[in-house]
């Protein structure tokens, strides 16, 4: 058995594991953060934010360094290591760290999210299980995580302030490193009225071994190589993630990437071509979507797996709504759609050098986001291109890219696009896309792309002032499938597997 297929039995394993336990609140999931929950540490975050800014003297970073090169391996390490950032946020108020925090966590933390956990926790919500995050870090860092992942409560080292709202530079109790982690999950358990062996523990460090020792179901997930010898003793389960690649992505990826994007530009070079050839510019977008995903798709062994295929074609022109996590969204579309559709962006986005003349020679159509007064007469240029050029659209319903793979609000303006045109609405729900290329990622990993299409929907009888509860309705529509993936995927054309 490969690594991959070990790693894929172990995901499958612990969700039935899941999936078996006793039903509601009885149960409680904790999961420690650093290292489990995300891939690294959300102090390195916190830290390159105050190097970025310059805002690190040389004596701290002597300390840093030293402390870094040290480990955390015992409570004394976690405890210098603690004072230096209590030191640096000391005098800092309480609002700033949390606005601080939320912005670390969309722009750099949330794309370390290992999915295998965020399915587990999604299964343990499944079961009505209790979900707490236990973590040693400080609740700046831990609490947009736990909102993210719809966490019941947090346990973490929590830090003074006072009256005015200004930390103090001290703790309040104790820290939850290691012994201290233990105490407070066997508390929090008391507390709820919870036998600790009903519960399931998620760690990835030896210092956590007293807190999955404590619960009945313990995890060792990415385990450090100590850790593993103990889990592996032990009899414990071993959860191995996929890497989120980090500062310096591997040798292989970086291949992968070079050959991905190698291969479309050879695409977009044969399409130009044509589009000479031809004298159309809607030949080169055509064949440049189509033949440039191809090869690249074929050439770096990322594979797209489509159920439902025919309803990629069968209601043209259309409005294509799909979820979106990554930047490789874009070609997946340009792999399923290949010709005779394009997207929508803010008009500002024409002037954005190189993109934006990408933009305009790939036929985008440009909306006035902020002509929020005259709503239908911003939408006109993307109405025009589905009713009067026959040209579907591609559009993001979320309007940005989510942090994590949790699904975002949708907003009306797809659904009032689709009514003016008078065409319908087509649901492209995308799975896996956040795996192969996670926010903040610049590289590819390997794997597979499952994607589903839903029937068009007819919006012939809709009205604009039905359109919130309509986008809500095609929202739990994609969450509804993403809950519960079809178990048969065929191809891309089509064919089962």
């Amino acid at each position: 058995m490969s690594r991959a297929d070990g790693a894929g039995t172990a995901r499958a394993e612990r969700l039935a594991a899941v999936r078996a336990a006793p039903p509601g609140p009885g149960t409680i999931a904790y999961f420690d953060y650093d290292g489990t929950v995300i891939d690294g540490y959300s102090a390195g975050a916190f830290y390159r934010r105050r190097l970025r800014e310059f805002d690190v003297g040389p004596v701290e970073m002597v300390r840093t360094v030293l402390s870094g090169m040290r480990g955390i391996r015992t409570d004394d390490d976690f405890k210098e290591f603690l004072s230096i950032t209590l030191a640096t946020w000391q005098g800092r108020t309480e609002a700033e760290l949390v606005a601080l925090g939320n912005d670390l966590f969309r722009d750099e933390i949330a794309g370390a999210l290992h999915p295998e956990v965020w399915e587990l926790v999604a299964a343990h919500q499944e079961q009505g299980h209790q979900v707490v995050m236990a973590s040693s870090a400080t609740r700046f860092q831990v609490q947009p995580m736990a909102d993210e992942l719809g966490a019941d409560r947090v346990l973490c080292t929590e830090l003074e302030v006072d009256d005015d709202g200004v930390l103090t530079g001290r703790v309040v109790g104790t820290s939850l490193w290691g012994p201290g982690k233990a105490e407070a999950v066997r508390a929090d358990a008391a507390a709820q009225g919870v036998d600790p062996a009903d519960c399931f523990g998620y760690a990835n460090g030896t210092e956590d071994a007293e807190f999955l020792s404590s619960v009945g179901r313990p995890v060792a997930v990415s385990p450090t190589d100590s850790l593993r010898a103990l889990a592996t003793r032990q009899g414990w389960p071993i959860l191995d993630c996929a890497p989120r690649g980090g500062l310096f992505p591997g040798v292989t990826d970086v291949a992968r990437t070079a050959i991905f994007y190698g291969g479309m530009a050879g695409g977009l070079a044969a399409a130009a071509g044509a589009g000479l050839l031809h004298g159309s510019r809607r030949k080169f977008v055509d064949l440049a979507a189509g033949v440039g995903a191809d090869v690249a798709f074929g050439l770096s062994g990322i594979d797209v797996e489509v159920t439902g295929a025919e309803h990629l074609v069968s209601a043209r022109p259309c409005v294509f709504v799909f979820n979106h996590q990554s930047k490789f969204d874009v070609p997946i579309l340009m792999k399923l759609l290949r010709d005779g559709f394009t997207g929508v962006a803010k008009k500002e986005a024409a002037a954005i050098p190189v993109w934006g003349q990408l933009f305009q020679i790939a036929d985008v159509a440009f909306v006035d986001r902020g002509n929020t007064t005259k709503a239908r007469e911003a939408l006109q240029p993307a109405v025009e291109k589905l009713r009067d050029e026959g040209i579907s659209l591609a559009i993001a319903p979320e309007g940005t890219r989510s942090p994590t793979p949790r699904l975002g609000r949708f907003k009306k303006g797809a659904f009032h696009i689709a009514m003016q045109a008078g065409v319908p609405i087509v649901p492209l729900v995308i799975r896996n896309a956040g795996e192969i290329m996670w926010r903040g990622a610049q590289t590819l990993r390997g794997g597979t792309v499952q994607v589903v299409v839903h029937p068009p929907i007819d919006t012939t009888h809709w009205v604009p002032e039905d359109a919130g509860k309509h986008a809500e309705e095609v929202r739990t529509l994609f969450l509804d499938t993403l809950a519960r993936w079809p178990e048969r995927r065929p191809h891309l054309g089509g064919h089962d597997e």
